[in-house]
């Protein structure tokens, strides 16, 4: 999902929304705050590692998925291990676990 576009950036025109609990109390309605915020050249490592962090979540997710059966008796099976390792592999892009 993160790898199907631009990873986006400071001059890229894309938009994004992000909310955070870095600024304590800059929701208050009866005062004013200070908030503290990126410069906006600081800002595509910041997309760059949301993309990274989208992408391994997701395949952290298809690894651990089991075979299940859902409404209608729709049936989705998990991904093979030893052939998604064989394609790993054969591409160079297995890490094997140090012993």
């Amino acid at each position: 999902m993160g790898r199907l576009g631009g990873l986006g950036g400071n001059p890229s025109g894309d938009i994004f929304v992000a909310f955070s609990t870095a600024n304590p109390g800059a929701a208050k309605p009866e005062a004013n705050v200070s908030v503290t915020m990126l410069p906006n050249e600081r800002i595509t490592p910041l997309f760059e590692a949301t993309v990274q962090a989208t992408e391994e979540a997701i395949v952290n997710a298809m690894v651990a998925a089991e075979t299940m059966t859902g409404s209608n008796g729709l049936r989705v099976y998990a991904l093979p291990h030893d052939r998604l390792r064989a394609a790993l592999r054969k591409y160079n892009r297995l890490i094997e676990p140090r012993r």
